[in-house]
């Protein structure tokens, strides 16, 4: 009877061949560093300051410019002779996204939102700012214009406070602009619930269609 184990000499050279054919260890590549992925050029991004936003600006700056500088790691100035702030990349940035991030956040308090609310820009991936005007909508002139600039606020702004609480978003009227800072998901139900106060519906029927949407998405997730 022929036994069935392998002599010892095959055992040896398939054991070589393993050791032979073996993988080589993973390599190990640490993240590029801002100023490293633009072959060592240093990027800029400038914000434009409107006149009317100066002086926020002015009382504000060092709210902008804490986190900017100490958490973002990107330098900020602001150039008064060409009134924009501008940002640039540092050799200690960690992230070259945080560029864009600082200057989506500059340029949202330039449209109107506090410093609190613009802030989350920095600090979430997801979030956005639209931007549309009420012409956009419907043409309206003269006090048709009036009235739905005062259908989108409310008494006291209590109309927009409402829409703001059910949708997580913040919004600034601004003369016809309105911009909306939010998540996707959220920055459409509001806007439709803005669009339907311009065409002209009464706030408490907005209200109510608001609800049940606010319910849907909360069911959702």
């Amino acid at each position: 009877m022929q036994s069935s184990k392998a002599p010892a000499s095959m055992e040896v050279e398939t054991r070589e061949h393993k050791s032979q054919g073996a993988l080589p260890a993973k390599p190990k590549f640490e993240p590029l560093k801002a100023h490293e992925m633009s072959d060592g050029r240093v990027q800029f991004r400038k914000v434009s300051v409107p006149p009317h936003r100066y002086s926020p600006l002015k009382k504000a700056w060092m709210e902008i410019y804490t986190p900017i500088y100490e958490q973002m790691k990107i330098d900020v100035r602001m150039n008064l002779k060409a009134r924009k702030v501008e940002l640039k990349t540092r050799s200690d940035t960690p992230d070259v996204s945080n560029l864009q991030k600082c200057a989506d956040f500059v340029h949202a308090f330039m449209l109107g939102f506090d410093v609190i609310d613009a802030i989350a820009l920095l600090r979430l991936d997801e979030l956005y700012v639209e931007s549309f005007e009420i012409k956009d909508v419907k043409t309206l002139r003269g006090e048709h214009l009036s009235r739905a600039i005062g259908r989108l606020s409310g008494k006291g702004g209590k109309t927009k406070f409402a829409i703001e609480n059910a949708t997580k978003t913040r919004i600034v009227i601004a003369d016809t602009k309105i911009h909306i800072l939010g998540s996707f998901q959220n920055i459409k139900v509001a806007r439709d619930s803005l669009c339907s106060l311009i065409l002209g519906s009464p706030a408490g029927k907005v209200y109510s269609k608001l609800r049940q949407v606010t319910a849907r998405l909360a069911e959702r997730f």
